[in-house]
């Protein structure tokens, strides 16, 4: 198999990346569209979700990225195992996020994950990082109370910060102590977590549940 190559790092403030992406009929992506649904941001080559949707055929699977051959590769791998229940999407998460989440089918988005974002290391491209605080109150109102949003990155500081922004917004609840998750609680691990652990280089995770909020 070919692998594409691609540039490591897309900048999403960039003007070719401003169109935000169309809406999608989900009756036309997925054989049964109400089926609970789990969005991946930032899904690169998509070999993550490519194996829930195997593993989870009950569920539906979203995948979004910035660099479209990585789509169009996922997409053709998925139409190579004739799976019903996954789809990737190029889009700029961070202008096309609410226009996607408004077409879901009410009540499907059951889990969201965000895996080794782009660090983006200097603070003069902070805003390029994918976990803004627009991105997580946009989450909060499609995401089903007890629904979840699972972070890890392989850089400390980007951790703690997208753990922040969720920490802050008031429908979301850390789960455990605070501390790191020692395991990955799905059952796939992406190829930066494998290559990670191999090197043995920590992992720093983290699961955040949508919460009720009382209007009292």
């Amino acid at each position: 198999m070919v692998r594409v190559r691609v540039r490591q790092h897309v900048n999403p403030l960039a003007q070719k990346y401003q169109t935000p992406a169309n809406p999608l009929d989900w009756e036309k992506i997925y054989t049964k569209p109400k089926q609970p649904l789990h969005l991946d941001i930032g899904c690169a080559r998509g070999r993550f979700l490519l194996q829930m949707a195997q593993i989870e055929a009950n569920w539906n699977f979203l995948g979004l990225e910035i660099r479209q051959p990585l789509v169009d590769e996922a997409n053709r791998l998925r139409d190579e195992l004739e799976l019903q229940n996954l789809h990737y999407l190029f889009c700029n998460v961070n202008n096309s996020l609410r226009s996607l989440l408004s077409t879901f089918p009410p009540g499907t988005l059951q889990r969201v994950s965000i895996q080794f974002p782009d660090p983006w290391f200097k603070n003069r491209h902070a805003k390029r990082r994918i976990v803004q605080p627009e991105l997580v109150a946009e989450l909060s109102e499609y995401l089903i109370p007890g629904g979840i949003v699972f972070l890890q990155s392989d850089v400390e500081f980007i951790a703690i910060e997208m753990c922040d922004r969720f920490a802050v917004h008031p429908s979301f609840q850390r789960q455990g102590s605070g501390e790191w998750l020692a395991e990955n609680p799905l059952p796939v691990s992406t190829e930066r977590e494998i290559a990670t652990q191999k090197k043995g280089e920590p992992v720093y995770r983290a699961v955040f549940e949508r919460v009720r909020i009382s209007k009292f």
